[in-house]
């Protein structure tokens, strides 16, 4: 064999390898936490830090990878791409027991109170909501089930149901509590979706119970179901680390779902989709969602950001999502666009002009 050609074909081993285990770097996000933790003192701040200082800096860097490679039948049954999304529940609840008894039992400052509560919220949203997003939408009772788990360390369970059967119908319209309006400011967006998805929610589970002639308030009701777990969850907490745990769990659970709620802003801001004539409003479509190909964002996300891939057919796994060319492109990452977002003016002021591109 020709030197030459061993090189590229030793490349081309590396890449693949690389490929196939890119999205451990995920669990860095995880182990900033742990640090968060265990090294206190400016460690407190570490996955603040890594989620929106250094992932943005990267990504104003580094170009976006547009690149879709061949999805095969390896890379779309794999265990390896489940085992990576499974392993993330009994890490979820490692670190939040870890934080309820750091928090609880520690003596910190205030500032590394702070920090801690910061680094475990946003692990909660971006690790914790995110994942279970993903094996929300898998068939299986387990996945279905390592969702639910999931979405109980942020106390928002409800969002699978919602989620699966209202979102995903209704996005891009005016039904949809989780598509954010033309010039709607991010702080409006999370009221009104927080509170839409939670009526949204209730109101989906209604409609089923009186399609299996059930009452409205019934033990059947997986509403019902949810709250009563949520709150067993809580006072268990309370029973453990006291109230100084159960403020500090559901501090972190707000900061992990308004993580959500931004990201829902940034996803489809925005974008309709037109009502047909019959009263119907046309298929979801790649433009109506944005995209992100920026490749750290990518990866520590598992994929989210190729949202417009994910809304167009909802069953695909993360690793087997690809870019479309008709899907509008955001100009950077989630991380940085989320930071963007918290000034309305600045987002207006670089997405409105794309936005009417898209709408045209």
């Amino acid at each position: 064999m020709r030197f030459s050609n061993f090189i590229a074909l030793f490349t081309l081993k590396v890449l693949i390898v690389a490929s196939h285990y890119k999205y451990l770097i995920a669990y860095t996000l995880p182990l900033a936490t742990f640090l968060s933790l265990y090294l206190g003192g400016v460690w407190s701040f570490a996955t603040l830090i890594e989620s929106f200082l250094i992932i943005p800096l990267l990504e104003l860097l580094l170009p976006p990878n547009q690149e879709n490679g061949v999805v095969d039948d390896v890379k779309k049954t794999s265990m390896f791409y489940d085992v990576l999304l499974y392993l993330m529940v009994p890490v979820q609840f490692a670190l939040l027991s870890y934080f309820l008894y750091t928090i609880t039992f520690t003596a910190l400052q205030p500032f590394e109170i702070v920090g801690m509560i910061l680094s475990m919220g946003i692990q909660c949203g971006a690790i914790g909501i995110n994942v279970a997003h993903e094996l929300g939408h898998r068939n299986s009772a387990f996945e279905r089930f390592l969702s639910k788990s999931l979405l109980l360390s942020s106390l928002y369970m409800h969002f699978i149901i919602e989620h699966n059967h209202g979102h995903h119908r209704n996005v891009a319209t005016p039904d949809d509590p989780a598509t954010a309006r033309t010039g709607e400011p991010v702080y409006f967006f999370w009221f009104r979706s927080i509170l839409g998805t939670f009526t949204s929610a209730w109101h989906i589970e209604k409609m089923l119970q009186k399609q299996k002639n059930s009452t409205y308030l019934t033990i059947r009701n997986r509403m019902v179901q949810l709250i009563l777990v949520e709150l067993s969850f809580m006072i268990a907490i309370y029973m453990l680390f006291g109230k100084m745990g159960v403020l500090s769990f559901v501090a972190i659970s707000i900061i992990g779902i308004l993580m959500l709620e931004t990201v829902n802003y940034i996803e489809h801001y925005g974008l309709i989709r037109k009502l047909k004539e019959d009263g119907k409003y046309e298929r979801v479509q790649p433009w109506h969602s944005w995209n992100s190909d920026f490749p750290i964002g990518r990866i520590v996300l598992f994929e989210l950001t190729r949202h417009s891939d994910h809304h167009y057919k909802s069953s695909k796994k993360y690793q087997t999502l690809q870019h479309l060319e008709q899907s509008p492109q955001l100009p950077t990452g989630y991380p940085g666009m989320m930071l963007l977002s918290l000034v309305p003016p600045l987002w207006f002021k670089v997405i409105n002009p794309r936005l009417e591109q898209v709408n045209q």
